[in-house]
Parts: structure tokens; C-alpha cells; sequence
């Protein structure tokens, strides 16, 4: 069943709580040659295994992409883990540490910003919104993906699935952001390319909850959820205007 779609009101939002990959970052440019490294090193290089691992999370082998919801769009380190680990035969503890270290690291790919990022996230702050980040992503890689991109001072508050508030679609990531800037969750909008993103935003409550275009999921995937669906973050000031 579809919710209702809510008006947005200018006045009544105060802070934005962001996903980070397929949201800041290009989803696919990103992580897909990450996950590819890492894939590869707890299937110790065996390139059949690997590519059932990746089709157990949610990779489409014929259009070489990650599925919108699937593990590997929605899921943190510890979920992949958890498919991964059995199929090689391994602990989950083992590959959540491989995964954490790889995935915090820069050696196996570089990190795609959306189009027009910095601009953009600027362009809300001199609003006088109040950003943050929630990403099933670690802590480290926060910092890991986003750090060279001179976009960090921006946002008030960064956590991720280690940060100690839950996962989502939870609300816990939200309501965190609320008890460290004062805001109310009805003044926050949560802007995410994943449906738990903005299940996350209902579970808390918050105020607007907006999906984008630039990671794993498709408009028809999002549109019965959200209450706005845009191509990307770069449309998110003009509502102010």
C-alpha cells in the first residue's frame, strides 16, 4: 500500500539526514570495483565462487550492477558477511574485518562524487539547514570515501552501522541526529536512493522523506515510499525557493 504523499513546507524543515552511497557518492562508480577486491580476497581469488557470493547479495552478472534493496545496496558490512562467510567457508567475525578494512580503504578504487556535491550540499548549508550523514557504511569509511572530496566540515553529524545507533530502517541514525542538533524529527528530511533510507525517515518519524536516482534504486522502486522522488541531491534547494 502506498502512503501518503505530504506536502513539503519550507519552513518547517530545519536539518537533512543523508545516505552516503548512492546519495553523496555514485553508487555503482564507487563500490562496485570495491566490492568486486573484496569478493575476490575472501574467495582467496576463485573467480567462480566470487561471482556466486556477489549474485547471493544482490549483483546482476548480466547488467553489471547492484540490485536496489538487495544486501549489497542496503546491507552493512556485517549483513554481507553474514551471506558471504558460509560460502567460503569462513567465519563471520573473519570476513566482516576483511570487508571493514578493504572497504575503508583507498587502494581498491576510487570514490565518484555525485554530480555537482560540494556545490550543492553548500548551497543547503547557507540556507541555514543543519546536514548529516547516516550510512550503513562503517565509521571509517565516512572519512575513508568522502574525505578527499572537502565536504566533511559541512555536515554536524556522521555515523555509520559501528556508530552505536542500529541500522537501518530503524529510526535510532534519525533520532540521533535529533538529540545532538535539538531539532525535532519533523523538522528533519531524510534524502536516501534506498527504500530502507526512507523507511528510516518513517520509522523516525521525521518530517519529509525524499528519494534520489543517482544509486541502486529506479523510480518505481522508490516513488510508492517517498514522499518526493528527484534525480539527485542537486534539486534539493530549489525547494527552498
Amino acid at each position: 500500500m502506498s502512503i501518503v504523499k505530504r506536502s513539503f513546507n519550507a519552513n518547517k524543515i530545519k536539518g537533512i539526514v543523508f545516505d552516503k552511497d548512492g546519495t553523496l557518492l555514485d553508487f555503482h562508480a564507487t563500490w562496485v570495483p570495491r566490492a568486486l577486491a573484496a569478493v575476490l580476497a575472501v574467495a582467496d581469488g576463485d573467480q567462480g565462487l566470487a561471482s556466486a557470493m556477489l549474485q547471493a547479495t544482490g549483483y546482476d552478472n548480466e547488467e553489471n550492477r547492484v540490485l536496489g534493496g538487495s544486501i549489497l545496496a542496503a546491507g552493512n558490512n556485517r549483513d554481507i558477511s553474514l551471506v558471504w562467510a558460509p560460502l567460503a567457508h569462513k567465519s563471520v567475525d573473519q570476513v566482516e574485518i576483511v570487508l571493514n578494512d578493504m572497504f575503508s580503504a583507498s587502494d581498491y578504487g576510487d570514490s565518484v562524487a555525485v554530480k555537482d556535491l560540494n556545490s550543492s550540499l553548500k548551497k543547503l548549508a547557507d540556507l541555514g539547514l543543519i546536514l548529516g550523514i547516516a550510512t550503513m557504511d562503517s565509521e571509517a569509511g565516512i572519512k575513508a570515501t568522502l574525505g578527499h572530496f572537502d565536504c566533511l566540515h559541512l555536515f554536524d553529524y556522521a555515523v555509520g552501522y559501528d556508530s552505536g545507533f542500529g541500522s537501518k530502517p530503524g529510526p535510532a541514525m534519525v533520532l540521533g541526529f535529533c538529540q545532538q542538533t535539538g531539532l525535532r524529527p519533523e523538522q528533519v528530511m531524510v534524502v536516501g536512493d534506498n527504500t530502507h533510507d526512507i523507511h528510516m525517515g518513517q520509522s523516525a518519524a521525521a518530517g519529509y522523506n525524499v528519494g534520489v536516482l543517482t544509486g541502486t534504486s529506479t523510480r518505481d522502486e522508490l516513488e510508492p515510499e517517498a514522499d518526493l522522488v528527484v534525480d539527485s541531491i542537486a534539486d534539493l534547494a530549489t525547494l527552498w525557493s
